[in-house]
């Protein structure tokens, strides 16, 4: 039987909707424009902005679009002078609360309210800033928000609900209700970035965003490293204007490289020690009988998460660093030697897709010989401000294609990008540690994707490994509550905290949405099907790696391992 289509008319066009779509939703569907400023398809309806005003024929008043249901014959006007003062008055009201200081902001270069303010002619300062003088809270060394900029749209507050921390809330001061961090002694900020991403008004952003980005380029006696992560060669090209998802290695290397810099790393290098280390604890927890399931630990947040409001769960961690760390050390023991520099005259640079990463440098249980193996991370978007600063045109840029062995990931090196692509990454190794023989069918389906919570059953032999795969804090618990009903139900669990992963995380271009993050993941899986080295035990430079530094089982233990430990809160309000 089938389903009779409903029709609404909007601008006088018909058009086709399904039940529970809101006239917003089937205006997007069909390319008309309506603004909106607090609308994010990642959390619920806000209704707060009140910019996605428009008229319903036969009904008196205007109508918020985002939270307003299509009804059959509904006749909708998007536009006319009544909706265009209301959202002028409406875009004054807005400015009154948020306090303007765009060039230090991570909407710089596509700001929303800035353009809807000329769109609809608004007087941006026609009343005074009633949030001047608030607060700014420092979030560790990973984030600032400042509520002078806040509009309390309330996204991010309903983001870290979301993401399953819970620690941005409203408070009530007078007559209003506003966006502040928890003072309660349960909850802690993980650093994951959620708020930043999904704020509309550049509210947050990374420490030492805009003020710090140049400070490492240039330190007399010093030679200074780049290393960039996995995603950010799906990811970057946003800055620049090129579509979601463009792959740009030999661009980003010759961006960074234009800077000065002449020594530059990619960190999928030590996603692949990652996944050679993190296979072998796997194997030899199963084994020994110790701790399962084990989790990964590359992400900072899940790891923050863990010590601060799971530290009974601590020796599930796996031990091995993350891919930033461990090339970090490699740089600052291997590397350093092979060039004969002492590793205190290195600065390594990292460029992350994570303001988490800005935490995990300042752990002391990373370092190396009493040395830190990564002296300061840029996010994805703060190397793009950098770039732009110095008139660096990644774009147009010639590709970069020196062939050098730091420079060479696996296949297996770059999906850590993606949610799932660790545990993949993994899983192709200790298949062949294990049956000795590579895995028949590399792309394991079961665990890709931007779902959050995703499981899979391997079979190797006679043994069957049952994994899982988490982006989203939120669904990392969902896996714990299972585990304390059934401890067996998982042998190997990977969580990222942000959404979609890396690809998602709290330092990459802004806006971001599921159909983003998509595209930017299918870059990453995209390289790896056109590689000929697709497994982190067949990368020359890391056979090559084992045989030698790494056959000094202290080279592994002191580059490679790390370990965790119970977390008080860290992050207070500012009074």
């Amino acid at each position: 039987m089938s389903i009779q289509k409903k029709f609404i008319f909007i601008n006088n066009q018909e058009y086709a909707f399904q039940l529970g779509q809101t006239i917003l939703d089937v205006a997007r569907a069909n390319n008309i424009y309506i603004a909106t400023l607090c609308h994010h398809p990642d959390v619920k309806i806000q209704g707060s902005c009140r910019l996605c005003l428009v008229e319903i024929k036969g009904r008196k008043g205007l109508f918020t679009a985002c939270s307003t249901k299509a009804e059959e014959g509904m006749n909708i006007a998007t536009d006319s002078q009544d909706i265009f003062r209301a959202r002028q008055i409406n875009l004054e009201l807005i400015f009154s609360e948020h306090c303007e200081e765009c060039g230090d902001c991570v909407y710089s270069q596509n700001c929303t309210i800035k353009d809807y303010g000329k769109k609809f002619n608004a007087k941006i300062t026609k009343y005074p800033d009633r949030k001047k003088g608030y607060p700014v809270h420092q979030f560790g060394p990973a984030l600032v928000f400042d509520t002078s900029k806040c509009i309390d749209c309330g996204l991010c507050v309903d983001i870290c609900k979301k993401e399953g921390v819970d620690f941005l809330e409203f408070k009530k001061n007078g007559r209003f209700y506003e966006v502040v961090p928890s003072d309660n002694k349960c909850k802690d900020c993980i650093y994951c970035g959620q708020c930043l991403t999904h704020c509309p008004v550049g509210a947050f952003e990374g420490v030492g965003e805009f003020e710090d980005v140049d400070k490492y380029i240039n330190i007399q006696g010093k030679t200074v490293v780049f290393q960039f992560a996995p995603s950010i060669r799906s990811t970057i090209g946003e800055e620049f204007g090129l579509p979601a998802g463009s792959v740009v290695t030999g661009q980003l290397i010759a961006a960074i490289k234009a800077l000065g810099i002449e020594h530059v790393f990619d960190v999928s290098v030590g996603a692949d020690i990652t996944t050679m280390e993190e296979a072998q604890e796997l194997i030899d927890r199963i084994k020994n009988n110790q701790p399962l399931p084990m989790f990964t630990s590359c992400c900072p947040a899940w790891v923050k998460y863990m010590e601060f409001f799971r530290p009974d769960m601590i020796p599930n961690l796996t031990s091995v660093k993350s891919p930033e760390i461990i090339m970090g050390g490699l740089i600052k023991t291997y590397w350093a030697k092979e060039m004969k520099i002492d590793p205190k005259d290195i600065v390594v640079v990292s460029i992350m897709p994570c303001v988490a990463k800005k935490y995990e440098i300042t752990r002391a249980a990373n370092k190396v010989d009493g040395i830190s193996p990564v002296d300061q991370v840029l996010t994805t978007r703060e190397l793009a401000h950098l770039l732009r600063k110095k008139k660096i045109d990644l774009k147009n840029i010639k590709p970069d294609t020196t062939i050098s062995p730091l420079l060479q990931p696996s296949g297996a090196g770059v999906i850590y990008g993606a949610s799932g692509g660790v545990m993949e990454s993994a899983i192709r190794a200790a298949y062949k540690k294990l049956s000795g023989q590579r895995m028949p069918q590399l792309e394991l389906q079961e665990v890709r994707g931007i779902h959050g919570f995703k499981k899979a059953e391997i079979k190797v032999g006679d043994k069957t490994i049952k994994v899982a795969v988490a982006n989203g804090i939120a669904n990392a618990k969902q896996i714990l509550e299972e585990l304390a009903k059934n401890p067996k139900a998982y042998d190997y669990v990977e969580v990222m905290a942000c959404f979609g992963g890396c690809i998602g995380g709290g330092g990459q271009p802004v806006p971001v949405n599921d159909e983003i993050r998509k595209k930017r993941s299918a870059g990453l899986y995209g390289i790896d099907n056109k590689q000929n080295i697709r497994s982190a035990d067949e990368n020359p430079i890391i056979q090559k790696l084992y045989k030698g530094f790494f056959s000094d089982h202290q080279n592994i233990h002191s580059v490679c391992h790390t370990s965790f430990s119970k977390k008080k809160k860290e992050v207070y309000p500012t009074n």
